[in-house]
């Protein structure tokens, strides 16, 4: 018979990750335990207490984090500070009858919930244009708290007007509700200056970025995007690089088995299959006319068969801004969403087929990003419309003439050729070259970053452009 393993080892265990809500890897864990104990005894103490219900392990491999569960939490007399955080966290989303009823089953253990796999009908059954979870009502609401007031655009151009903040705010909400640790200060110097914040893993910094690469790429190409194989298979490529154990998975359909950790749902397994249901929702998506309602339906789908061998929610919450992007309407930036009430949404739709929970959190998480936007249009005031026409135009030379660390003159002088060459028509060349000359002359330390430039690039171009001054 095996040694049973004493509680009071396996609550200083538990206490060792009290202290980090948002998860914690093994090494950390080990290093803040206070026992001495061999890795493989800690991966053994950690094993059981996930199969016991009273950790959730996220992740696969070294970089697995581990954290308590809301109910644990609750359950601890030395936590009940985190009790009372967690219960105000999700008294937060304001929830319905049916969405309350999903929450209280989710948190019985996982032995007295029914295993059960993916169900197909669930997709089938959905007509787009006729099936419709947001309902009319629900649907203006949502149409009039996100639509700009604004003239008729080309796709994307709401986005481009507010990307510096949509790039620093959905990058660090969707990597928050993975379980990342970084900070919104800690983000924002990640993007703008390439800085990681110390003591953290290399893995989150790779997340953030990836999710920046992300939205760069649904903003630019906003005109070709949409709920096909292209954008959705390359949308994953971004955001899992550098981060699943098989580099070739990136942007590829999912050929191995997986599990949902803390769940009884067991997703398909035939690479068939998944096929088969990633191109039916894909077409389902497609066809949804309503922005909101096709939104949501991806939210729901994408994750529930998880068609890539991770990431999959990523790719469903940046995927969810489609719609919005290139219809111009106010983006989903998941601003103040509980991550615990994030995870059991997902675990409604996946166990119980239920997307109410899931619902309640868009619709108030698509409120408070449309009230945030709002308050940032009024603020920065319309755009000047020649800047915009060339925005793309200005970031590629003024990169050029940092990149090829060019002096006063030379800059110049490349303006004016690269003018003559690419701008049409004609009367724009003269415009175009006074505004990248303020642009160059304007370029510091604080705004570098919007032209994709690094700050070794921008280091190095400096001191010629000083000495040049001189």
């Amino acid at each position: 018979m095996a040694k049973r393993i004493p509680d009071q080892e396996l609550k200083t265990v538990e206490a060792a990750i009290r202290g980090h809500p948002g998860g914690v890897t093994m090494r950390q864990i080990a290093r803040d335990a206070g026992i001495d104990l061999p890795i493989r005894t800690l991966q053994y103490r950690l094993k059981l207490l996930v199969d016991e219900g009273r950790l959730i392990r996220e992740g696969e491999g070294r970089g697995a984090r581990y954290r308590l569960p809301a109910v644990t939490e609750r359950s601890a007399s030395a936590g009940e500070g985190v009790a009372r955080a967690g219960a105000r966290e999700e008294a937060s989303v304001p929830l319905s009858k049916d969405s309350a009823e999903i929450r209280n089953h989710l948190r019985r253990p996982l032995h007295a919930r029914t295993p059960v796999g993916y169900d197909r009908g669930f997709l089938d059954a959905y007509r787009p244009n006729v099936s419709a979870w947001l309902s009319p009502r629900e649907q203006v609401h949502l149409a009039e708290v996100g639509r700009p007031r604004m003239t008729e655009q080309p796709a994307g151009t709401y986005a481009r007007r507010i990307l510096d903040r949509l790039l620093i705010d959905l990058s660090w909400n969707s990597s928050r509700l993975e379980g990342n640790t970084y900070s919104l200060l800690d983000t924002r110097r990640l993007l703008h200056f390439g800085e990681e914040a110390e003591g953290r893993e290399r893995l989150e910094a790779q997340m953030i970025l990836n999710h920046k690469d992300a939205i760069e790429f649904l903003v630019d190409a906003a005109a070709q995007t949409g709920f096909n194989r292209h954008t959705i298979l390359n949308l994953h490529a971004m955001l899992a690089n550098n981060l699943l154990p098989d580099e070739t998975a990136a942007g590829r359909l999912r050929h191995i088995a997986v599990g949902i950790e803390q769940s009884v749902f067991h997703p398909l397994e035939m690479p068939q299959r998944i096929e088969e249901c990633f191109d039916r929702m894909l077409a389902t998506a497609a066809a949804i006319e309503d922005p909101f309602e096709q939104s949501f339906f991806f939210m729901v789908h994408l994750p529930y068969l998880q068609p890539f061998d991770d990431v999959n929610k990523r790719v469903s919450r940046l995927g969810a801004n489609i719609p919005f992007i290139k219809g111009n309407l106010c983006p989903l930036s998941f601003i103040d969403v509980p991550r615990s009430t994030y995870t059991e949404a997902m675990l409604g739709v996946y166990e119980l087929n239920r997307i109410d929970l899931l619902k309640d959190v868009f619709i108030w998480a698509y409120e408070r990003s449309a009230a945030r936007y709002a308050a940032i249009r009024q603020s920065i005031g319309e755009p000047d419309p020649f800047r915009l026409r060339y925005r793309a135009a200005l970031r590629e030379i003024v990169g050029e003439i940092v990149r090829g660390r060019m002096d006063r003159r030379a800059a110049f002088v490349h303006i004016a050729t690269w003018a003559d060459a690419n701008i049409e028509p004609a009367d724009d060349r003269e415009p175009f070259r006074e505004t990248a000359e303020r642009d160059i002359l304007g370029l510091h330390e604080g705004n570098y970053a919007r032209h994709r430039i690094t700050l070794a690039e921008f280091d190095a171009w400096r001191r010629i452009w000083a000495e040049g001054a001189g």
